[in-house]
């Protein structure tokens, strides 16, 4: 049988697609550690700050302390996601202490401000291409999960409120100085871990209001290629409550394309009501831009 012939299915395509990332992000969150954070004793949030610090103080070798911190997460990845989720971060976090037993990544600097941003700026790489993977490398998120389920509050403050406790703990084991560095290899990581979860066409929801929706509508298909969604809305403003018809426009666009489109819509009708908010994912539709002839 020729090879071209050979029909490749979409669970092994997806299954290569995953062992891809998670291998690129252990090895990522591996040089991150051992060439910028474990040489300069600074410590990141969350599980792999957790790490890292009783690393620093007992001297218990970080392999070690990698899967010995994230177990409850696992099993509590299991219980809050799923089984599927729980495999493929089992083997991440294994991986992740494996490839920090086996390889000797040399020290890249002692300059603490680069260690402190290209040391979170290659831990969130692994750990946002662990995410793209199926996994995580970090199970402090899903412990966010569970307690916002349990306590009702968002997933983002239970997230501060750990790395506060951590950055604290640090500030008291360790220094001050070490603790504010490890703040900002923190923000170096989260920024990071979103933009490789996100990508850089990071989607943006854009609702018009007109009465040149026509207009405004043939404008976003034909200039910027993209679909548009029309919602027939009544207004109500003003002292009398005017209760005119008009059509809403909705569309998704990327953040590259958001001065274009303002340029655009300044030329048809400079006193349109424009609301925009970032979209975290988008499945379907005319995502991709399509070529305008």
């Amino acid at each position: 049988m020729a090879l071209s012939n050979v029909h490749i299915g979409p669970n092994l395509k997806q299954f290569v697609k995953d062992a891809f990332f998670l291998l690129g992000g252990i090895l990522a969150a591996a040089f991150g550690l051992e060439s910028f954070l474990l040489p300069n004793q600074f410590i990141d949030g969350g599980a792999t700050g957790i790490s890292l610090l009783l690393a620093e103080v007992y001297e218990i070798p970080l392999y070690v302390l990698i899967i010995l911190v994230n177990i409850p997460f696992i099993f509590l990845g299991y219980k809050v996601i799923g089984r599927q989720f729980t495999i493929k971060t089992t083997i991440a976090i294994v991986g992740l202490a494996f490839v920090l037993v086996t390889l000797d990544f040399p020290e890249v600097t002692q300059d603490k401000l680069l260690v402190a941003v290209f040391g979170g700026f290659f831990l969130g790489a692994g750990i946002g291409l662990s995410v793209r993977g199926g996994g995580v490398l970090d199970g402090t998120e899903i412990l966010a999960i569970y307690l916002s389920r349990k306590m009702g509050t968002t997933i983002g403050d239970i997230i501060i409120l750990i790395n506060v406790l951590v950055f604290m703990a640090a500030a008291y084991l360790l220094s001050v100085e070490s603790a504010l560095y490890s703040m900002l290899t923190y923000l170096a990581a989260s920024k990071t871990l979103d933009f490789v979860i996100e990508g850089i066409e990071e989607y943006t929801g854009v609702t018009i209001i007109s009465d040149h929706s026509e207009q405004l509508r043939d404008m976003i298909i034909n200039v910027l290629g993209r679909g548009v969604t029309i919602y027939p809305a009544k207004g109500g403003y003003g002292k009398n409550g005017a209760h005119n018809e008009y059509d809403v426009l909705f569309t998704v666009i990327t953040r590259l394309e958001i001065r274009k489109l303002n340029i655009e819509i300044s030329k048809i009708d400079p006193k349109a009501f424009v609301v925009m908010s970032k979209i975290n994912d988008t499945r379907g539709g005319m995502i991709k831009k399509r070529n305008i002839k």
